[in-house]
């Protein structure tokens, strides 16, 4: 077996190697996995995903992504119901909602209260203890649970507005995060697909106009990960991944990019394999010292790029930014909920192919 000092090594290399190819978060969950957890978050999904059962899901999980080849594993997410749902594990207060045609399952219907403080540090240090690569968890942004679990029908009696549901969760993710960074996981990203839909003009902003919503966006994701250290933090914005039917919003980041450089995060996860996402000239727009997180391949669809292909797109984005400064990355995650039934072998094919970008773009310019 490796030693610890080995381990550390080979996670730290992996970390920096030029063009580091990993995925933003998610991965499909298997029908194994959607059978071992319950219909709702909370405390019987808490349970069923620390089983054995689960466990070597989850191993599994993350031998996909070393064997093909990925420099930046995570857990594929697979003890969660949805990337934003884990809120309602580590927090009560939440109910499920059931009308037809509701995309996000859960509303906050009372005051929430912590009852798993330190729950997703332990979900990451099975990641750390199971894998000699780089590693990374994901924390949903306020901004985005505000936006989505506050329910104008069943919320308001416990927050009358969304901001007083954003302040109750502000200090319980920063304890989350502040625990994550302790737990030996190399980045911390920060989710928020809903900042950036509001690229689209079609779009209403949820607190009056884009530059509200903005303004209070970066607060409080500045709130949450204030005072970390030790870890690279990362946030990542998409236009929504709807699987094969394609994604939600659409427009370049110029909207949203002066709001970008001004959260105090190290990288920006982003994509760019699709033509609504506007140019990789942008990039050029971003700070100086932040690294980018290229979005290469598209998970929307069953299109298999080839290495050739994704390697192209980075060389594309080479012109506007260093490419000290870039890995790579599928747009979004692949499943960013439980309903999300994506082939495992597609997801597989495409991270091979993926890793294949990254080497050759290293075997050119590393």
């Amino acid at each position: 077996m490796p030693t610890a000092s080995a381990y550390k090594a080979s996670k730290k290399s992996n970390l920096t190697t030029p063009f580091a190819a990993g995925v933003v978060g998610s991965l499909t969950r298997p029908a194994l996995v959607r059978d071992l957890l319950p219909k709702f978050p909370g405390e019987a999904s808490v349970k069923a995903s620390r089983t054995p059962q689960m466990d070597a899901a989850v191993a599994y999980a993350i031998a996909l992504q070393e064997a093909a080849g990925l420099n930046l594993v995570t857990d594929g997410e697979w003890r969660r119901h949805a990337y934003t749902h884990v809120i309602a594990d580590v927090a009560t207060g939440f109910a499920q909602d059931t009308r037809p045609g509701i995309r996000f399952g859960i509303y906050v219907n009372e005051p929430i209260t912590v009852r798993r403080k330190g729950l997703i540090a332990e979900e990451a240090k099975f990641l750390v203890e199971h894998t000699d690569r780089a590693t990374k968890v994901c924390v949903p942004s306020p901004y985005i649970l505000a936006a989505r679990l506050w329910d104008p029908e069943f919320s308001t009696k416990a927050y009358p507005t969304r901001e007083k549901f954003i302040d109750d969760l502000v200090p319980i993710l920063h304890d989350e995060v502040v625990a994550l960074s302790k737990s030996g996981v190399d980045v911390i990203q920060i989710d928020e697909p809903d900042m950036t839909s509001l690229l689209d003009p079609k779009k209403e902003p949820f607190y009056g106009s884009l530059e509200r919503d903005m303004e209070i966006a970066v607060e409080k994701i500045n709130e949450v990960i204030s005072g970390v250290k030790g870890v690279r933090l990362a946030m990542h914005g998409c236009r929504w991944n709807s699987l094969y039917r394609g994604w939600h919003w659409e427009g370049g980041y110029e909207r949203v990019v002066g709001a970008f450089n001004k959260i105090n995060v190290d990288q920006f996860v982003l994509e760019f394999s699709i033509p609504v996402a506007g140019n990789v000239s942008i990039l050029k727009q971003l700070r100086d010292d932040l690294l980018v997180g290229l979005g290469s391949v598209d998970p929307r669809t069953e299109t298999l790029d080839t290495g050739e292909t994704i390697a192209a797109r980075v060389e594309e984005a080479m012109k506007y930014v260093d490419k000290e400064r870039l890995s790579i990355n599928p747009d979004c995650g692949f499943a960013p909920d439980i309903r999300h039934q994506v082939p495992v072998d597609e997801c597989y094919a495409k991270m091979k192919n993926l890793a294949s970008a990254s080497q050759i773009l290293r075997d050119k310019y590393a």
